[in-house]
């Protein structure tokens, strides 16, 4: 997967705007358009697995803590860690 850098995310916001403008001319594909990109948001939304950024670094200073107290798995061969994976 290909990272994407600002310059390429401003010309990708650019040419949608101007393409949704040309898209608002035609109000049946204007609601086609409008109902894709609300089922789009909404699956962002509703996420259940979805964490903001605050949460998802406060999760990993947790870990780096647990590690340091030690609280951590260790497995000497893919046996044991597969054995532990399929208690999950």
């Amino acid at each position: 997967m290909e990272t994407t850098n600002a310059a390429d995310i401003a010309r990708m916001n650019a040419e949608f705007y101007r393409n949704l403008g040309i898209v608002a001319e035609d109000e049946a594909m204007l609601e086609k358009v409008y109902r894709y990109v609300h089922r789009l948001a909404k699956q962002l939304i509703d996420d259940p697995t979805r964490m903001s950024e605050k949460d998802y670094f406060a999760m990993l200073d947790r870990s780096k803590a647990q590690a340091q107290e030690g609280k951590v798995y260790r497995f000497d061969d893919k046996g044991k860690m597969m054995d532990w994976l399929n208690t999950l």
